[in-house]
């Protein structure tokens, strides 16, 4: 190997942190260097990225409904070209549960030409509420990415030709999660867009540079013609807070995820 690359989606910066943590680790450990490859904007979504057989990547996203980001999904399939390298995959959930989204992830990759050799699932506070894993990733997480990152690297010494993908739990065909609400009714808030209290906001155009989607109109940031994924990034960015959701859908969602999934989940990795 001679490059340790470090590959995200991230819109709230947990993945980010996740995959940059076991790649410097890697990095450290193999005595290889290291390169950042955002995927979360548009323009960056446009290019293409082409690997060879001498190199690690650990490549992340965020779980959406159980699953990867559906919108995003034709680019981590049509803009990565694994060409035989290895791969890490790294998928964070903020508290409920990753479903089947490792599951997928490792098919992606393994379409696009990678051969994975580790699997793992971190939590990270969820984008909706910080009353699910507030905080995390944290300490005791970061030392648990980078121990990961220690068990990959004594795998690799020992890795052969004939070494088969690594398993992750799930399955890469399935539906996405349904969300429901308070009254554990399945709810639809697929039509919710971000609103702007016009007296906080001064207009700087920091959401709509920042929309992964490019939803936002950067001319008049209060208005959302293009589609959202309910990322959160404009809501978590926005140092004036002046970005919030009020549907009442999306709002009972929630709710029922803060009464529901408090209790602190575990990261789980696989090699």
């Amino acid at each position: 190997m001679e490059k340790i690359w470090a590959v995200s989606y991230s819109a709230t910066g947990n993945t980010d942190k996740t995959v940059r943590t076991i790649a410097e680790e890697l990095a450290a450990k193999l005595g290889l260097p290291l390169e950042r490859v955002s995927f979360t904007k548009p323009s960056e979504r446009e290019k293409e990225y082409s690997f060879t057989e001498n190199d690690l990547v650990v490549i992340g996203t965020p779980t959406y409904a159980g699953k990867m980001p559906n919108k995003l999904l034709p680019d981590f399939q049509s803009r990565f070209h694994g060409n035989g390298a290895l791969a890490v995959a790294v998928v964070t959930f903020g508290n409920r549960n990753y479903d089947n989204s490792l599951a997928e992830l490792c098919a992606v990759l393994e379409g696009d030409g990678f051969h994975t050799v580790a699997a793992g699932a971190f939590v990270g506070q969820h984008a909706f509420t910080d009353e699910l894993a507030y905080g995390r990733p944290g300490w005791s997480d970061l030392f648990e990415m980078k121990e990961f990152a220690k068990r990959i690297t004594v795998k690799l010494k020992n890795l052969t030709d004939t070494s088969g993908p690594v398993k992750a739990p799930g399955d890469a065909a399935a539906p996405y999660y349904v969300p429901k609400g308070v009254d554990g009714q399945p709810v639809k808030f697929l039509k919710a867009k971000p609103k702007t209290d016009l007296s906080k906001c001064t207009n700087c155009g920091a959401c709509a540079r920042l929309c992964p989607m490019g939803a936002i109109d950067p001319k008049d940031v209060s208005s959302v013609p293009g589609t959202c994924i309910k990322c959160q990034r404009c809501v978590r960015k926005c140092t004036k807070g002046a970005k919030y959701f009020d549907d009442e859908a999306f709002l009972s969602h929630v709710k029922m995820l803060e009464q529901n999934f408090a209790e602190p989940r575990e990261n789980e990795t696989f090699l």
